[in-house]
């Protein structure tokens, strides 16, 4: 096994740290789990694991890692004191249930995400606070040392993408993308098909993702007590406090300050596949244009219908559409057929597709059967896991070229090679956002 590299003191392992330990302080009694044997994992390999934002989806990416015996989560943090003191509740009350507790000590509880990675006792992060803060939050962790699992959409600009793709390669940091489609066997198998001709050549890619909604009135209130409002707003401009504002679905996600709504909230998952399916990971489209409806008063004011069209140098269309135009899932369309796939299955014309398996002699897509395993096993190796930064980065930029196309209302000519626009400088200034002060990439 590749040891993992981290910010620990030169020429000291974990291994080696408990290896030095006097036996007068040995226990009397060491489980069999804790030094690896009946399956267990030893502890000198366990990975330790700080959750940042516990929300519903990283509550249970902490659930979900209790049950993995080769990874152990040691923190959580969270401006939202209730939404921490749960996560940490969940964690321990799961670990006493657990055989893979080992020599699982507590886990503990932080407001400042600072405080969880300045922690040498942590190998790696999940991060699944809002978007507006992915970038901070993954660039702090590469510096730290910590491998990261950052949830999509990846970022709230194609700066901030790019800051993060500079940060995890010049920290040699592993980084997982959290659009686990790639980990499941038919998106696996829709992309194989088109990458090794058996929908002919492709020509069109046809995406539909659910479309939003529009937001309430915006009414100041109090900020309750037990959450750092400051802390959760960070680089975002600073608003009054609104319930609405600081949740997901109704609020946050669909707000242009801290994201550009589904547009990439939902898209990041599908164009991810579609990307895949082109073999375009390292890349991106050359031109693209659209329309949608986005609100004028209330909190939600991003896209909430939407139609774009992405040109690729080599004439594939990406048509990204909400659902009232095309079906929920990725379309892959070539001369010889198409394959239609999302979470429910796969569709395809002819119908003997379905029953196709490419052979050895054609190429086979990474496989991965489950996200977080793949990622935690990536920080064992030290390899590239099924999606890394850049391929987030690649399927990012297009989400956020369809809102770019919409508020401008007008064709654009993209260079994917020097990520900006050709000959235009309005359009340049979308790149990035000011953040407010102290925080910047």
């Amino acid at each position: 096994m590749t040891r993992r590299t981290n910010r620990r003191k030169p020429g000291v392992t974990r291994r080696g740290f408990l290896k030095a330990l006097p036996s007068a302080a040995a226990p009397l009694f060491v489980r069999g789990s804790a030094l690896g044997k009946a399956g267990g994992v030893a502890a000198s390999e366990r990975i330790t694991v700080g959750v940042i934002g516990t929300g519903n989806q990283g509550t249970a990416h902490a659930r979900g890692l209790v049950g993995m015996g080769e990874a152990q989560v040691v923190a959580v943090c969270d401006p939202f004191r209730h939404k921490r003191e749960a996560a940490k509740r969940v964690v321990e009350s799961a670990y006493a249930r657990a055989r893979t507790a080992g020599t699982f000590k507590g886990c503990a509880a932080c407001n400042d995400f600072r405080d969880l990675l300045g922690r040498p006792d942590i190998d790696a992060v999940f991060i699944a606070s809002p978007e507006h803060w992915h970038a901070l939050h993954s660039i702090a962790a590469a510096k730290a040392g910590k491998d990261v699992y950052c949830e999509k959409a990846l970022a709230t600009t194609i700066a901030e993408g790019q800051a993060m793709v500079r940060a995890v390669r010049r920290y040699g940091r592993v980084f997982q993308v959290g659009t686990q489609q790639r980990s499941s066997g038919q998106f696996r198998l829709a992309c194989e098909l088109a990458r090794n001709g058996y929908l002919g050549k492709l020509h069109t890619i046809k995406v539909g993702d659910p479309r939003g909604w529009p937001g309430p009135k915006v009414e100041t209130r109090p900020v309750p007590e037990g959450f750092d409002y400051d802390l959760w707003l960070g680089p975002a401009p600073w608003k009054p406090y609104f319930p609405q504002r600081v949740v997901n679905l109704k609020g946050w996600m669909l707000t242009y300050d801290y994201t550009v709504g589904f547009l990439s909230g939902w898209g990041q998952h599908e164009i991810d596949i579609a990307q895949w399916g082109a073999g375009t990971d390292h890349t991106g489209p050359v031109s693209v244009e659209g329309r949608g409806v986005v609100p004028t008063e209330g909190l939600n004011d991003t896209a909430i219908l939407w139609h774009t069209e992405h040109t690729y140098a080599n004439g594939l269309r990406l048509i990204f559409t909400s659902d009232n135009e095309n079906p929920h899932g990725i379309r892959l369309e070539g001369t010889e057929g198409w394959v239609f796939v999302n979470r429910s299955g796969m569709r395809a014309d002819p119908p003997s597709l379905l029953k196709v398996r490419p052979g050895a002699a054609d190429v086979r897509l990474y496989h991965s059967s489950d996200h977080r395993r793949d990622f935690l096993n990536c920080v064992k190796t030290r390899r590239d896991p099924v999606c890394p930064v850049e391929a987030g980065h690649h399927t990012y930029v297009i989400c956020n070229l369809s809102d770019v196309a919409i508020r401008l209302g007008r064709k654009l000519r993209w260079d994917p090679a020097r990520q900006r626009f050709v000959n235009d400088d309005e359009a340049n200034r979308m790149l990035s956002r000011a953040m407010r002060p102290p925080w910047r990439l």
